[in-house]
């Protein structure tokens, strides 16, 4: 009588429902497992769905994958977007508090997009660029509120510090002891000593006690 209710309820969801649904449980999931190892049959036992009904939606596994790396993408987005409303460098140290949260409490799913950026599929590379070539654009926007000019240099210079931050976080997070706050202390103090790498003038723009421990 169960499995016929559970049945019922999954005929009432739409197309698009059980799509959403399915890429949901995919992100769950990477909290167990990495994104190779996200199979459609592990899915499939996991949705309690046929494997022909994950092919129907995705296509094949690489579909799957950047479906699953694209909710995981704009979950990170969202729990990172920055407040508007603070000053510049209040809602980076905001900003930075959020990012070390969500690696905290999405350790697995933070690894696998990061990873990501390594996929031998094209499109789970790109959804994983779309996120760094974001969060620069997020770190463009402070600067440019600073006084610090846009640059190539500058832009090719907040480039390297995301992916830097990027492995910080994960052995920040995943292999060392450092508490939240001293891993926002620590990525805000990198970030403020590479700034200047492109002028030194910058360092006047920046906060006068972390430029000074620069």
């Amino acid at each position: 009588m169960g499995d016929q209710r559970n049945d019922e309820r999954r005929t009432r969801l739409s197309p698009d429902e059980r799509r959403a649904q399915l890429v949901a449980i995919g992100v769950q999931a990477l909290a167990d497992h990495s994104l190779d190892e996200l199979t459609i049959e592990r899915l499939s036992q996991r949705a309690g769905v046929s494997r022909g009904l994950l092919f129907y939606y995705f296509g094949s596994k690489q579909g799957f994958h950047r479906e699953v790396v694209r909710a995981a993408r704009d979950g990170l987005l969202r729990a990172t977007e920055p407040d508007l409303d603070l000053a510049p460098l209040d809602r980076l140290h905001a900003t930075l508090s959020n990012l070390v949260r969500f690696v905290r409490e999405h350790e697995d799913t933070f690894f696998s997009l990061v990873r990501g950026a390594a996929s031998g599929d094209r499109e789970v590379r790109e959804v994983v660029q779309q996120a760094r070539a974001l969060q620069m654009e997020r770190l463009r926007v402070v600067c440019e509120e600073l006084g610090i000019p846009d640059t190539a240099m500058l832009r090719m210079t907040l480039r390297s510090w995301v992916a830097f931050a990027e492995e910080s976080l994960v052995d920040g997070v995943l292999v060392s002891e450092l508490s939240p706050e001293e891993l926002v202390d620590f990525l805000e103090r990198t970030l403020f000593a590479v700034v200047p790498c492109v002028d030194p003038a910058y360092r006047k723009r920046l906060r006068p006690d972390v430029a000074a421990s620069s």
